[in-house]
């Protein structure tokens, strides 16, 4: 059994997808042990009370410095025994530490075909933004380990989505969400569960 948790900033639609997922038996031999989120008012906290599992806020406002933070969140996973941590939309940079403790069992979902739209700066709405600056024809998500770099680790999955006339960068999140994220991040999270992702 893989025990997983998912750490999210906002409406928690990727950690519904995982629920989902769950729940029809694309995704086996997994359970989420607890939500995380450093914003207590995302509704990814109900989504996971709602499902039953722990839901916890986190957040570095309510610590006196980033290090004080780093060390809280680092003590509150270890008390899961995760075998791997997702980030579904979770705006935090993640502490080195919790890096290196938890190497090649944290993934992340980035709304991109990774090199494209990435690192620094790139997240959410900004992402779909300079997609459609740019011009491209196709988009997409990219489910990657996460490593010291940002949007730097080994990629896991890859799907893309067609970007089409007239599409503004709500209307493009939304497309790459249901044609890429919310397929390709169980598939990645049950690979893993199955030893399929190597």
């Amino acid at each position: 059994m893989l025990n997983i948790g998912v750490m999210v900033s906002g409406g928690g639609t990727n950690l519904q997808a995982i629920l989902d997922a769950i729940e029809n038996g694309t995704i086996t031999n997994t359970a989420v042990r607890v939500v995380i989120s450093n914003n207590r008012n995302a509704y990814a906290l109900e989504r996971a009370r709602k499902a039953g599992i722990e839901a916890i806020c986190l957040s570095p406002k309510d610590f006196p410095d980033r290090t004080a933070f780093n060390q809280a969140l680092l003590e509150k996973l270890d008390e899961y025994h995760l075998d791997l941590i997702v980030l579904a939309g979770y705006l935090v940079t993640i502490p080195e530490a919790v890096i290196q403790k938890y190497r090649n069992r944290i993934i992340n979902i980035h709304p991109s075909l990774i090199p494209s739209f990435c690192g620094v700066g790139y997240y959410g709405l900004k992402v779909h933004e300079a997609a459609l600056k740019r011009g491209v024809k196709l988009t997409g998500a990219t489910v990657h380990y996460v490593d010291e770099g940002v949007d730097s680790g080994p990629i896991i999955l890859q799907k893309a989505v067609e970007v089409k006339p007239g599409d503004t960068p709500e209307i493009l999140q939304r497309r790459v969400m249901e044609e890429a994220e919310w397929v390709i991040l169980p598939q990645a999270i049950n690979m893993i569960a199955n030893g399929k992702e190597s």
